[in-house]
């Protein structure tokens, strides 16, 4: 599992831990870290010192390499890049943004960065500006998605850039990454099979939803306004649903209203519970998932599981 990727970042096994906001923490990075993955803190919109108090406990769990998702339209950005160069932390994802701005500052602190692309063209200016490798999400996963599938846009990047090339959406299991590191990817991001992870500190009422779920219970909201979501259907979807089919008949759609009714959403699923009226974000792949194990059992099923697929499958084709 000496791949590319795991020279560059020095972890052992080619697979992230999405930066999930709001749920992937110090606890769930640690413990994916430890396992041999690479760790991501959630930036999200949380100030500096909430974000710097999770850095200071990943530090205490672990001496392996992890890093921290910055979301650039957070109005603490700025702040959280300050903060990722005066900690040290190792490695940098990006979203929501471009971070050519602030690559100078990252290469003097010696930050690897990997932003977060949908497109072929996003992934080759990224390139460019001199980031060390991208994370291609394709539109199975779950929360804000683009509009090309994990299966079609990965090869893509791949042939076009020179840089190692991160595959997510819709990797749910060691077959899901065999698929990818044969479509080009050096590894893989993973989300959602997180979500249950038992070192995951999201609402019981979330991770029962996920655990729940069928192949056809995800659902993608604000297709034709705002951002796509995909998550989990509840009453917060339907209403969506409802909100959008009104504003389509209307000339001059009222773009607030779909804002309002995200407010606060995913908070309310994450931390109170509430899978009714909250954003339940998964991927496709929650119809996979049945039970709660932890990042390390997690880890090695998809390790696993991706040898059984290389060595009993493609060895009778010679």
């Amino acid at each position: 599992m000496r791949s590319q990727i795991c020279k560059l970042l020095n972890i052992q096994y080619p697979i992230f831990q999405g930066g999930m906001a709001w749920i992937a923490d110090a606890s769930l990075a640690g413990a994916v870290s430890n396992a041999g993955g690479l760790g991501i803190i959630a930036g999200g919109n949380a100030p500096r010192e909430v974000v710097q108090a999770e850095i200071k406990k990943i530090k205490k769990m672990t001496d392996k390499p992890f890093g921290v998702n910055i979301m650039l339209l957070s109005p603490f950005a700025e702040d959280i890049v300050d903060l990722v160069c005066e900690e040290n932390v190792p490695v940098v994802t990006t979203g929501a943004g471009n971070p050519s701005k602030y690559m100078a500052r990252f290469k003097e602190h010696n930050i690897k960065v990997i932003p977060v692309v949908p497109s072929v063209a996003l992934g080759a200016r990224m390139e460019k500006i001199g980031a060390d490798a991208v994370i291609v999400e394709g539109m199975e996963a779950g929360g804000h998605i683009g509009k090309l599938t994990t299966m079609s846009i990965v090869p893509q990047v791949v042939d076009a850039l020179s840089i190692p090339v991160i595959a997510a959406g819709g990797i749910g299991d060691g077959r899901g990454m065999a698929a990818a590191l044969m479509l080009g990817a050096e590894g893989v991001q993973v989300g959602t099979r997180f979500l249950v992870a038992k070192e995951c500190t999201v609402h019981e009422n979330y991770k029962a939803r996920i655990i729940k779920a069928r192949d056809i219970d995800t659902t993608v909201t604000c297709q034709h306004f705002g951002h796509p979501v995909r998550a989990i259907k509840n009453k917060l979807t339907n209403e969506y649903d409802r909100l959008e089919k009104i504003e389509l008949r209307n000339p001059e759609p009222d773009l607030v209203k779909f804002d309002e009714l995200g407010q606060g959403a995913l908070r309310k699923a994450v931390v109170e519970g509430d899978v009714d009226h909250g954003s339940i974000m998964a991927g496709q792949i929650a119809g996979m998932i049945t039970k709660e194990e932890t990042a390390k059992e997690i880890i090695d099923s998809y390790i696993i599981e991706m040898k059984q697929v290389f060595v009993e499958k493609y060895s009778q084709w010679g």
